[in-house]
């Protein structure tokens, strides 16, 4: 290679690097894209429509929901995976499934190494409801039921691998009952189906809250740690006799690779939007509860969840078998 070669490589990759580091200065451009890996319309959707909306006023750009829903959660992070640039234009809602699934079977995904981890926002306040119509009036109902009825009682996730399905494996265990999954891709459909009593139960988010309030569904128990204040007269699980709090805590992450300044802006401009009012009210609509954790405590948080999600998946037998 001649003296003049050499030094026009090297002019390249000065020119390259400076429009890189221009570009996460400038970042952003043009509209970015959130991937919401569940249907139009449920509790994940509103509130993150919300959050986003609040955050594209910070970064100068609309922020464009794209609902990308299946696999418990995970079709839409994992699409990001495979596909999108690292350049900041192409980000997702991070499911705990996401961090679950690979424990349970194979996926395209490592949750250690395909994702850039960008900042923690929120929980839910899990529920297991009926119809108003049903004759169920209090869990114990359900658990009288079961024992009479072996695997005829129904209830209704928004996907398998879910922390709806996992816990209420874990209740059925302990309760000595065997219950009957139906998997859809979100509460939409998970209202829908116990509305109409194609299933008997439904376990999920609160996009339930304003069926139960307008009393069209009976809600039966929480998983918060405390019962929550706007049903105050249902029981925890805790007070059921079942030591767990479910409450699915998640975030947002873009593809692997991205520019630490880029996920900096980010990291910023969301962390502001939990402070917005209309984004506080939004998530007290749902009983969410914002919880905060910047970019380095939120990967901190996926190795903790990821092992605790470990001892759960094999206790319950559902670890993927490895040869």
């Amino acid at each position: 290679m001649t003296g003049r070669s050499r030094l026009t490589i090297a002019i390249a990759a000065v020119g390259m690097l400076i429009s890189a580091a221009a570009g996460a200065q400038e970042y952003p451009t043009k509209p970015i894209t959130l991937i919401v890996p569940w249907p139009a319309g449920g509790s994940t959707d509103i509130s993150m429509r919300a959050i986003a909306e609040s955050a594209s006023k910070i970064l100068g750009q609309p922020i464009a929901i794209d609902n990308k829903a299946g696999g418990g959660g995970t079709i839409g992070p994992a699409t990001m995976a495979a596909g999108a640039k690292p350049d900041g234009y192409t980000i997702a809602q991070i499911p705990i499934t996401v961090f679950r699934l690979p424990l349970m079977q194979e996926v395209s995904w490592n949750p250690d190494k395909d994702f850039t981890y960008i900042v923690h926002l929120t929980g839910y306040t899990f529920g297991v409801t009926t119809s108003a119509e049903s004759q169920f009036k209090t869990w114990q109902d359900v658990i009288d039921f079961a024992k009479q009825n072996p695997g005829k009682v129904t209830y209704a996730t928004p996907g398998a691998g879910t922390s709806l399905h996992i816990g209420m494996e874990q209740i059925s265990t302990l309760a000595g009952i065997k219950l009957t999954q139906v998997p859809f891709k979100g509460g939409a459909e998970t209202n829908a189906a116990v509305l109409g009593q194609h299933t008997m139960l439904q376990a999920d988010s609160t996009g339930w809250r304003p069926l139960v309030d307008a009393g069209k569904l009976r809600l039966l128990m929480v998983w918060t740690s405390e019962r929550s204040p706007n049903f105050p007269n249902v029981p925890t699980l805790k007070e059921l006799g079942y030591p767990m709090v479910y409450d699915s805590p998640f975030g947002i992450a873009g593809p692997k690779g991205m520019d630490p300044k880029i996920v900096a802006k980010l990291h910023d401009a969301f962390k502001k939007a939990l402070d917005d009012p209309a984004v506080v009210a939004t998530l007290a609509k749902f009983d969410m509860v914002p919880n905060y954790k910047n970019t380095e405590d939120y990967k901190k948080f996926v190795t903790e969840v990821t092992e605790s999600e470990r001892k759960v998946i094999e206790k319950l037998g559902l670890a993927r078998k490895t040869n």
